[in-house]
Order: C-alpha cells, then sequence, then structure tokens
C-alpha cells in the first residue's frame, strides 16, 4: 500500500497541471466548508460574548397581551403570586420582585437620563452584577426605604468624572417629584443581557413603596433557577402554570436568556450546517472531476497495467493501486483546504477585529468526507482497470 502511494505522488509529479486542477475543487469545497462553520460558531460566541454570563439562570416574567375571555383571570404580581409559584412550579431558587421608572439624575450642574430600577435585597449580587465600587444594598435598605443608589458605569462617568462617586448626594426626578440619594455603590462595565449595568441605576424597593407607588405589584419577576441549566425547563413550566391560572394564553410573557442562546445556537447551527452542505457540493464536483482524471489516466497506462497484471498481479491488487491514487488526491487536497480554512479564518479574524472561532470539527469532518468522495469517485476507474484482459492492454487497442 505503502508502495502505491509512493507511486501515486511520482504519478503527480509527472501530470502537475492535472494534479492540481483535480485537487482545486477539493482545496475549495474543504476550505468553504470550514469558513462556513467556523463563521457560525463565531456568531454564536459573539452573542454569548455580548450577553455575558450574567443572569444565565434567571427567568424573567412580565404581564402578557392577549384576548380577553370572560372566564380569564388578571393576574397580580403580589405577595400571594410569589408565594403560588413557589408551591406549583419545581426547580425556583428565589423569586425576585422589581418596578421599573424612568428618572433623571443630577449632580450639581450636570443631569443624566438614565432608567430606574427598584429591586430587592440581594437582587443584583443574584443576577452577577458586580460593583466597580462602594457596597450593595442591605435588609435594612428595603425594609426601611433607605434613599440609597447604585449606579451604572456610564452615569458614574458622567456625572464624576474626576473622581469617585459612592458617598456623594445626588437629586433625582421621578414624575416631576424630586427626592435626595446617596449613591452607595457604582457597578462594574459588564454585560449583564437582561439588565442594563452600563446606563441603569437601581433604588431599594422599600423606597419605592413607601415614596413613589404606595404598596405596588411588581412589573417584572425575576426566577432564580435552581441551575442554569434548569432556565429553559423553569419558564416553560411558568408559562404553562399561568395560562392554566389566568384561563388564557399569553397572561404572561416569559423570556429567558438561557433559553435565548440556546435559540440562537439552534439556528446558527442550522443556517451553518446549511450552507456548509451547499459547500460540500463542490467537494463533489471535484469528486466528479476526480473521476475523469482517474478514466484519463487508467486509458494512458493501459500497458502498465497489461504489463503488471502479466507478471501476476491480480485484479484485486490492481484495483487497490488506483484507488489508492484516486485517495491520494483527495488526502492532498483535504490538508491543503484545511490550511487554506485555517489562513482565511485567520484573516478575517485580523479584518474584522473580533474573536474568530476555527471549527476543528469542521476540519475534521470535511477532511474525511473528502477521502470518502475520493475513494467513491475513484472506484468506477479503478474497477475498469481491474477488469482490463492483460493481451487487450498490452496490445495498445
Amino acid at each position: 500500500m505503502i508502495e502505491d502511494f509512493l507511486n501515486a505522488l511520482q504519478n503527480f509529479r509527472r501530470n502537475k497541471t492535472r494534479t492540481f486542477l483535480s485537487l482545486l475543487g477539493i482545496i475549495i469545497g474543504v476550505a468553504s466548508v470550514i469558513i462556513i462553520m467556523s463563521m457560525g460558531q463565531s456568531a454564536t460566541k459573539q452573542i454569548e460574548d455580548s450577553i455575558g454570563t450574567s443572569g444565565l439562570d434567571m427567568v424573567s416574567v412580565s404581564s402578557g397581551f392577549w384576548r380577553r375571555r370572560r372566564a380569564a383571570v388578571t393576574l397580580q404580581f403580589n405577595e400571594s403570586f410569589r408565594e403560588k409559584l413557589f408551591e406549583q412550579v419545581e426547580n425556583i431558587k428565589k423569586v425576585w420582585y422589581k418596578n421599573s421608572f424612568s428618572m433623571t439624575i443630577s449632580y450639581g450642574d450636570t443631569s443624566a437620563s438614565t432608567s430606574g430600577t427598584a429591586v430587592e435585597t440581594g437582587y443584583l449580587e443574584a443576577f452577577g452584577l458586580a460593583l466597580d465600587s462602594g457596597e450593595p444594598f442591605n435588609i435594612t435598605d428595603n425594609v426601611m426605604g433607605t434613599q440609597k443608589i447604585i449606579i451604572g458605569s456610564e452615569v458614574a462617568s458622567t456625572l464624576f468624572p474626576n473622581g469617585s462617586a459612592v458617598g456623594k448626594h445626588v437629586t433625582i426626578v421621578v414624575d416631576k417629584v424630586t427626592f435626595n440619594f446617596v449613591i452607595c455603590g457604582v457597578l462594574k462595565e459588564q454585560s449583564a443581557g437582561m439588565e442594563n449595568a452600563t446606563n441603569g441605576s437601581f433604588v431599594p424597593r422599600g423606597f419605592y413603596a413607601k415614596k413613589i407607588v404606595p404598596n405596588p405589584l411588581a412589573d417584572t419577576i425575576m426566577v432564580q433557577a435552581a441551575s442554569t441549566d434548569k432556565a429553559s425547563t423553569v419558564a416553560s413550566a411558568i408559562e404553562s402554570y399561568c395560562t392554566a391560572l389566568s384561563g388564557t394564553e399569553g397572561s404572561v410573557s416569559v423570556n429567558s436568556m438561557q433559553t435565548f442562546l440556546e435559540q440562537m445556537s439552534e439556528v446558527n447551527t442550522t443556517i451553518s450546517a446549511m450552507l456548509a452542505a451547499i459547500a460540500a457540493i463542490s467537494l463533489l464536483v471535484g469528486g466528479i472531476g476526480i473521476m475523469n482524471i482517474m478514466i484519463v489516466t487508467v486509458t494512458e497506462r493501459k500497458q502498465e497495467i497489461g504489463i503488471r497484471k502479466a507478471l501476476g498481479a491480480s485484479p484485486a491488487v490492481i484495483r487497490q493501486q488506483f484507488l489508492i491514487e484516486s485517495a491520494s488526491i483527495t488526502v492532498l487536497g483535504g490538508v491543503a483546504g484545511i490550511a487554506l480554512g485555517v489562513l482565511l479564518s485567520i484573516a478575517i479574524e485580523y479584518v474584522r477585529k473580533q474573536s474568530y472561532i476555527v471549527s476543528w470539527q469542521a476540519c475534521a469532518v470535511s477532511f474525511v468526507f473528502s477521502v470518502l468522495v475520493g475513494i467513491f469517485f475513484g472506484l468506477s476507474p479503478a474497477s475498469r482497470a481491474a477488469r482490463l484482459d492483460p493481451v487487450v492492454a498490452l496490445s495498445g487497442e
């Protein structure tokens, strides 16, 4: 077999142009599959990076829109509903209530418009929002409605471009009502999925309930699943429970960043697989080209085949010789295609100035597929060579 492979390499050197044209289709096909699959994985990774790892175990529940029925029940996000969620839905670790509002925050002559969120004690830590400086809210802040505020990194840089924001007294305006607050913390600049950790501001929900909306129902419920991989299951269970409780579908809007990531990954994988399948067609076209070249090769080397058969070579040995030669072309083409695909992937990463993941799985799959293409399309010419009559082959007819 090794001898057949070395003979194949010698034949390739004797017919360089023919060999290059045979390799071209395989090289382009393998490189295309690698680049397309790598782009799909890179797109998924960029989405994950933009969302971050914070809050992947969280499920957001808010009021939905539905066609009201006579028997429909309006869901109210109160303490009773919180208790029912714990009782009826499995794999829930914690349920957080929050309310959102718009506000303007000012320090001296500088002001910034920001989204405000009233949260319960421990929510920011559970969501994974880390502080760059300062300290989080404590239980007393929530119970007493303390006028403390935690601001995002951009809000801090806008109001305090030259110094620390922690401990500074600021003024916030909500619905034309002015309140004095002290900044107790500044969030790190980070990707936070469903929360605005950059431009947002957070206050104790106790303050919201005492000073803005007395005894408010929650705008949004944040349900923390027992683990990240349970988030999608919890989201589906909550939606089913709320549908049964209200008597109509669409009574709540349920969102999970983990579910979103899983769906985006599935979409990217499906699209990449379809495009890779299209690119793989060029491998089949390359295989047809290899078959044509091998047929010509068999015709040109009839006398060589006749001599080998006259010296005792069996049809199986002749078939093996040409199959190895056909497979060798695709092996070389596969290696060259992988090299080209990786180099182009690196070039794309350099041009886009973004992280780019080379799909080594695509490298392996495309290489194996190219070899199988060589064997499949080389089988017919190899069988033709094996069936040649030595007398006819030596006569040159």
